[in-house]
């Protein structure tokens, strides 16, 4: 059963993320309904693979693949519902891509690292609000790199985007500051649960992660802070939103990605 589900949330996700691609290029092409409903149930086999690859006894089997599947997952929800009250056609493709590419990891790069988090309500605590704060800002990365395209083609001559699937720039730069406002905070209160629930968050297994984790929070931190006192737009803010998140991916999973994948 479980490979059923990983099929079929790759098949469904594949021909959601395709439908919008042709609607993308061509006004005339199958409705933004109609790929959202096949998206739809490919999240519903997503989660339900999820809930037997993770879920074994005895124990979460919380491998790196599993985990970034359900990073990917909880991203698309998200995606999904803010897709009826942002317009974000043009982000959907790549997430639905990304879902439909973890889940292909999480079958075919058989990792295996369990934990018993039922035991510790803790570091429960902790691995959610990490994986929202990653999750979100994430999401922000995404509508920053939405930002920059939409930018990119203001700045073309006699390029117009009234007919265009693309929203607003305003309404997209808004978003932006509003996820990376929710991810900076979701993200501190990550690092407090840390260093409450986790015994030594400076010890060997966990030093480089605390150490990148806070150098992301103070880069998020500056880029807020020169948003609201600066204005800063544009450039910096995409670059920083950027080096934001790569140091948080390396933080979550550079580590892991060594030790469990290629060791």
């Amino acid at each position: 059963m479980t490979t059923v589900f990983a099929v079929t949330g790759i098949i469904f996700y594949l021909a959601a993320a395709y439908l919008l691609m042709g609607k993308i290029v061509n006004q005339q092409s199958p409705n933004k309904k109609l790929a959202i409903i096949l998206s739809l149930v490919g999240a519903a086999a997503h989660i339900g693979y999820l809930s037997q690859a993770i879920v074994i006894a005895p124990g979460q089997n919380m491998s790196i693949t599993n985990v970034l599947s359900l990073v990917s997952w909880l991203i698309t929800a998200s995606m999904l519902i803010s897709a009826s009250v942002m317009p974000n056609i043009i982000l959907l493709p790549v997430v639905f891509g990304f879902s439909a590419l973890t889940i292909a990891a999480a079958v075919f790069v058989p990792v295996t690292h369990i934990m018993h988090i039922q035991m510790q309500p803790g570091l429960v605590i902790h691995i959610t609000l990490s994986l929202f704060a990653y999750g979100t800002l994430v999401i922000a990365f995404l509508y920053a790199l939405q930002m920059s395209f939409i930018t990119h083609k203001l700045k073309q001559k006699g390029a117009s985007l009234l007919n265009s699937p693309l929203p607003p720039l305003m309404l997209v730069e808004g978003m932006l500051f509003k996820l990376l406002l929710v991810g900076t905070f979701l993200l501190v209160l990550s690092l407090i649960s840390g260093f409450v629930f986790l015994d030594n968050m400076f010890s060997t297994m966990y030093a480089h992660k605390t150490l990148l984790s806070l150098i992301a929070l103070v880069v998020y931190v500056f880029l807020l802070t020169g948003q609201r006192i600066w204005g800063w737009r544009g450039k910096q803010v995409i670059v920083l939103t950027v080096v934001g998140l790569l140091l948080l991916t390396l933080a979550y999973f550079g580590s892991r990605f060594v030790r469990e994948v290629l060791l």
